[in-house]
């Protein structure tokens, strides 16, 4: 080794070296999704509108320009990226809810109820109901994440219908894929109904609507 050479870094040292600044640069790229995520909902909740300008979501966030195209390539890539977390947050909150049930029809009907009690919800409604008009917009430009955050919404229903349909004869067997997803559609369909109307479905229509879903599927319910 000559003068002029030093002996190289522990390869520890040197990760450790190179993970600070990104761990930095990481933590400030998360803050500003959130800030520009969560002003978006404000905005979208207060104007009732689904189309706010960049412009509008900058001011509330009180970030830059060059922020925004930092993490998004357009509006609707922000937008998509909304409807995907609020399909998860709902498909949490979901999860909680069939897991405090004791039996398959009671997780089903947590499963109906959690999804259309958002319509009941003045701040859930508030945040769902502009998303109607353009879901299908946003799902022909992002079909990949659209396809992704329903799957998120469907796996607690069709888990428990996977665990239900394994415990029958062969000849009673399902498809718990596709009748997870014939609830989901048909809950969604009375749910948008609602938000569309500025109405919350009453605990007869609910309760029928369980029945019908549970018939379905072949589970009894009392």
């Amino acid at each position: 080794m000559t003068e002029d050479q030093s002996p190289p870094a522990p390869v520890g040292l040197v990760r450790e070296a190179v993970r600070r600044p990104l761990a930095a640069r990481w933590a400030v790229y998360t803050e500003e999704v959130q800030r520009l995520v969560d002003a978006t909902y404000r905005v979208v909740e207060r104007t009732g509108s689904l189309d706010p300008t960049v412009r509008e979501i900058l001011r509330e966030s009180g970030l830059s320009n060059q922020a925004f195209y930092r993490h998004f390539r357009s509006k609707d890539e922000l937008l998509v990226a909304l409807l995907d977390d609020g399909r998860r947050r709902m498909a949490e909150y979901l999860r909680r809810r069939m897991e405090a049930a004791e039996d398959t029809p009671g997780r089903v009907r947590g499963w109906i109820e959690g999804v259309l009690a958002q319509a009941g919800d003045p701040v859930a409604a508030a945040r769902t109901r502009p998303f109607l008009s353009h879901q299908d917009r946003l799902a022909e430009l992002f079909p990949a994440e659209q396809r992704s955050s329903a799957e998120a919404m469907l796996a607690p229903l069709e888990g428990v219908l996977r665990s239900e349909y394994a415990e029958r004869r062969p000849d009673e067997v399902r498809d718990p894929s596709a009748d997870a997803l014939a609830v989901y559609r048909l809950t969604l369909a009375a749910l948008h109904d609602h938000l569309r109307a500025r109405t919350s479905p009453t605990s007869d229509e609910t309760a029928h609507l369980v029945r019908f879903a549970c018939n379905g599927l072949g589970i009894s319910v009392v």
